[in-house]
């Protein structure tokens, strides 16, 4: 989903080969996740409101040291969650970094693949990274060059479009049963207002959907069919 949409504004070869690699890699950091344990901690974490993504975290608890999100949760909430049933073992820890000290567990995870891709003839460049982490550490690209910052955008909105579209995931992850293209849309909504992806993106991402580039994934997403009032609704996304 995501090279049509950076080709339709503007990106050319080699960095779309860059891109995708990027892009098939951008949850790696999230090798060994085990869906029951994860649902579990952060779909009682979202009902309770207490932030689940690093960005939420550090607006809410300002004082937090930086890249210390997971150790803050842990000394605030470690109690509730074995209330729970959760016990801090070191597998409940380690699926609390998969989203608080995500980019710590990124880095780990990577290095292996860095040497893969040379045998790819796909090389690789720190943006990369910087844009796999841009949901959760939006600061990472505050100074970045605009292409860069608008790759991160792309791959954002996309990710967020499969998965509030993504009935399983919704299932395996946050013990939401719910998933519709409405919600997805309105989250992607919701990103441009908070300004973590450009009005340009959603816009083509819209355009696109409605030219119908996206429907293949997204009828995966929805278990393999498309009922007409999703069709139509694709049909006529505006953003």
């Amino acid at each position: 989903m995501c090279v049509p949409v950076a080709v339709a504004l503007g990106h050319t070869l080699p960095c779309l080969q860059q891109f995708e690699a990027a892009c098939l890699l951008h949850d790696i950091g999230r090798t060994g996740l085990d869906p029951v344990v994860f649902g579990k901690i952060w779909s009682w974490a979202k009902q309770e409101g207490i932030p689940t993504r690093p960005r939420e975290w550090r607006a809410k608890y300002p004082r937090t040291p930086y890249g210390q999100e997971s150790q803050a949760f842990l000394s605030r909430y470690g109690h509730r969650l074995t209330q729970q049933g959760l016990e801090l073992t070191p597998v409940v820890l380690d699926h609390i970094n998969m989203r608080l000290g995500f980019a710590r567990r990124l880095k780990t995870c990577l290095g292996p693949m860095k040497a893969q891709l040379k045998t790819l003839d796909i090389e690789w460049a720190p943006w990369m990274e910087r844009i796999m982490l841009y949901y959760y550490y939006p600061e990472k690209l505050q100074t970045a060059a605009k292409w860069v910052h608008q790759l991160g955008e792309i791959l954002v909105a996309c990710e967020q479009l499969e998965a509030y579209s993504n009935q399983q995931r919704g299932q395996d992850y946050y013990a939401r049963s719910e998933e519709s293209f409405q919600a997805a849309f309105t989250y992607l909504r919701e990103l441009t207002r908070q300004q973590i992806v450009s009005q340009d993106v959603l816009e083509t991402i819209c355009r696109l959907t409605r030219e119908g580039r996206f429907t293949t994934t997204l009828r995966q997403a929805r278990g393999g069919t498309l009922s007409t009032a999703e069709q139509q609704y694709l049909a006529s996304v505006a953003a």
